[in-house]
């Protein structure tokens, strides 16, 4: 074992836990002690700027500056009493991460030279300036010109993060186009609030409010530092580029649901703690299917505010990594062969009256309205399942779908066999069947009891990217390092889209002279035929589903720049525009940075990969056959001719297959430099990636293998590079 890789080897075995040494402190003594949540603006506000800031917050009503004067007021002196010197407005750019510029409260009481006071108006608070330049904006911002602006987002609390003040912002260019995620996911939460709400009024006109809900599930790698920091591959592109797979991984099945390895214990400990005190529900925390895989999942909460917080997590779990000798890993597939990394986001709607719209419920009629979203959705998600998959489609996500536990590139949608009867009936059925209109007790569905749908009433299917769970919808093919709110402004735009359209036409019907019940469903029936194809309840992963997919009409597209083509149809266009969230400007825009980010995390994956195969795999192949070759020729010293070219047979031949495999891996990393400078050549984004795609990405494989089968060959004191069996068991 190489020197390097033996000190890094030798470190981590000697990593501990770190020791607890007195009892926790109860977990509600300190949940959301940095957050400027509720409680803590019932104490630093007064109850008439509570009042109006709540009806800011919940009602949509409009910010005034002297509002947001008070605001800023409570605010700086809560901030400042928890040790803060600094604020900044914490946006999403479109680089899946967060952004901020952090600026210190000080002020000159008057003239400059005067004493310096902490300040903090309502101007800062709800509006600032930084540069736009070198933010990715699809081409609404030239280089030069800079200008952009962040607006305050009073519906997520700010937050303190070490001795900065976090308040979280969109982040908008200054001619008005969206940059960031916040601003078309704040719209498309608006859109199917008011899609929603005018649909559930058909069943409760006291319904004035529908919140969308999210509850994300994280799955990561935790990596010892000292082994990660001898990987250039996993330390450039978060994923290794190369190693043979262990001869144990996740094949015995040991590792999902396990007993928590001691260290990973202490990381989640002190994970959860930070967490806790940011206000972050965390509930779950469990060993994954691979080994070093882990998850965390918080109570579900409003989409807006649980996104803000998954971005917070993320950002928090690698300090915390750090702090216990590890490194996070949140790429989709850092290792080949064992399962990649998801974020499923359970997503559901429900009402201001406390109804669970995606909930079955007690009377006929709360189920005609549970089968009316549930119909609704999968309509939606039929008409635009491509556009979903470009919504969670990535360079890194493409090596997870499709294997292993991850679902398909393909949506579609498992509802579980009895919500699959139920709309079987309903299709088949006739009004006078289905529905039977009774003064005493409401509208009935004399079918499959609907008011007992609650009880067990879906399996789960690992390989559907879109389950129906119960009492929400599981969409599993988000990946997780992605911002989820790209995955949500789709999914809530399409629906609220399609609610749209579905009240339009149960409206026209009633003008028409039928009955609010009858107008209803009769529209739900030809919607469940018309969405039929979206429904799979088999396996995903089966040769038989792709082709059947195919013939259902479902996108089946696997090339990631060509995937992104759904965002700028015409229908999504339309789609987007009619609801107010992007504009097809916007979308072009955003298509751009999605082509040219792809171009960029393959290119960097190819550099990385040609440096290793040079500085690397080469020269430490050809010192162990220079040693087996002088190996060789001391043995045809000793021993005569024939004898010598028995004994030295193993050694011949491993000469020969490393000569051989050098020799591909140097013509095929050759081919693949010159791939990316055809590539690089290409000025349109949108080819130049798909460029990459074609023409550069098939190499990484071929060259991989052969690499890999050096790893076998070679001495294992000579490979410099960390093994799989070595980075993939916590010690």
């Amino acid at each position: 074992m190489s020197n390097l890789r033996f000190k890094a080897v030798e470190e981590a075995f000697k990593k501990k836990a770190v020791a607890v040494s007195a009892p926790a402190p109860l977990t509600s003594e300190y949940y959301g002690k940095y957050v400027f949540n509720k409680e803590q603006m019932a104490k630093y506000l007064s109850k008439e700027t509570l009042k109006t800031l709540t009806g800011v917050i919940e009602k949509g009503e409009t910010l005034n500056r002297e509002l947001a004067n008070h605001v800023a007021a409570g605010m700086k002196m809560w901030a400042l009493e928890r040790g803060a010197t600094h604020y900044t407005h914490w946006f999403q750019p479109l680089t899946e991460g967060t952004a901020e510029k952090h600026d210190s409260f000080i002020e000159y009481e008057g003239a400059p030279g005067s004493p310096i006071v902490e300040e903090f108006s309502g101007k800062l608070l709800a509006q600032q300036e930084p540069d736009a330049s070198s933010f990715p904006s699809g081409g609404i911002r030239n280089t030069f010109e800079a200008r952009g602006y962040t607006a305050w987002d009073p519906s997520s609390p700010a937050f303190i993060v070490d001795d900065t003040l976090c308040i979280p912002t969109v982040f908008i260019s200054y001619t008005g186009e969206a940059l960031d995620y916040k601003t078309p996911l704040l719209k498309s939460l608006n859109a199917v609030d008011k899609a929603a709400t005018e649909v559930c009024q058909y069943f409760d006109p006291s319904v004035k409010k529908v919140f969308s809900y999210l509850g994300w599930e994280q799955e990561y790698f935790l990596v010892d530092e000292g082994l990660y920091a001898t990987r250039p591959d996993l330390v450039l592109t978060g994923r290794t580029l190369m190693g043979h797979e262990s001869a144990k991984n996740q094949q015995l099945e040991d590792h999902y649901f396990g007993s928590i390895p001691t260290r990973v214990q202490a990381y989640m400990k002190d994970l959860e703690f930070e967490g806790y005190k940011y206000g972050i529900p965390l509930k779950t925390r469990h060993n994954e299917v691979a080994p070093n895989q882990f998850e965390l999942a918080p109570i579900f909460g409003e989409t807006n505010l649980s996104i803000d917080q998954n971005l917070l997590i993320m950002s928090l779990m690698k300090k915390v990594a750090r702090r216990h000798g590890f490194r996070l890993l949140l790429h989709e597939k850092p290792f080949a062969g064992i399962n990649g990394s998801g974020k499923h986001n359970n997503w559901s709607l429900g009402t201001d009256t406390g109804v669970g719209l995606l909930t079955p419920g007690k009377t006929p009629e709360e189920n005609l309205q549970f089968i009316t979203f549930i119909v609704n959705i999968l309509l939606a998600v039929y008409k635009n399942n491509a556009l979903l998959k470009a919504s969670i489609m990535t360079a890194q996500n493409a090596h997870r779908l499709g294997a292993n536990e991850a679902p398909p590139a393909i949506i579609s949608v498992f509802l579980g066999t009895q919500i699959s009867s139920i709309l079987d009936k309903l299709e088949a059925s006739s009004s006078e069947d289905a529905i039977i209109m009774d003064p005493k007790q409401g509208m009935k569905l004399g079918i499959a009891k609907i008011p007992e749908v609650l009880l067990d009433n879906t399996d789960r299917n690992r390989t559907s990217p879109f389950a129906f769970t119960g009492n929400r919808f599981e969409f599993r093919a988000v990946g997780s390092s992605a911002n989820c709110a790209s995955a949500m402004i789709a999914l809530n735009s399409i629906v609220a889209a399609q609610l749209v359209e579905f009240k339009q036409t149960v409206d026209a019907k009633i003008a028409e002279g039928s009955t609010k019940d009858k107008a209803i469903f009769d529209v739900l029936k030809k919607y469940i035929k018309e969405s039929k194809p979206i429904r799979f309840d088999g396996n995903g992963y089966s040769d038989e589903w792709k082709a059947e997919a195919v013939k259902r009409g479902l996108d089946t597209e696997t090339s990631v720049p060509v995937i992104y083509d759904a965002y700028t149809q015409p229908e999504s266009i339309k789609l987007f525009e009619g609801i107010k969230v992007f504009s097809e400007r916007e979308l072009h825009a955003r298509n751009e940075v999605k082509w040219e980010t792809y171009t960029k995390k393959i290119q960097i994956e190819a550099r990385v990969l040609g440096d290793l195969v040079m500085n690397h795999i080469i020269p430490v192949a050809t010192r162990y056959q220079s040693t087996l070759l002088d190996n060789v020729y001391k043995i045809y010293q000793v021993y005569d001719k024939d004898k010598a070219a028995k004994l030295s047979a193993h050694d011949t031949g491993s000469i020969e297959e490393i000569s051989e495999r050098i020799s591909i891996i140097k013509s095929k990393t050759e081919e693949l430099v010159e791939a990316r400078k055809v590539a690089n050549k290409i000025d349109d984004e949108r080819a130049k990636a798909i460029a990459y795609h074609d023409k550069v990405v098939p190499y990484f494989d071929e060259i991989r293998y052969h690499i890999d089968k050096l790893e076998l060959i070679v001495d294992n004191e000579l490979w410099t590079l960390p093994k799989y069996r070595e980075l993939l068991f916590v010690r």
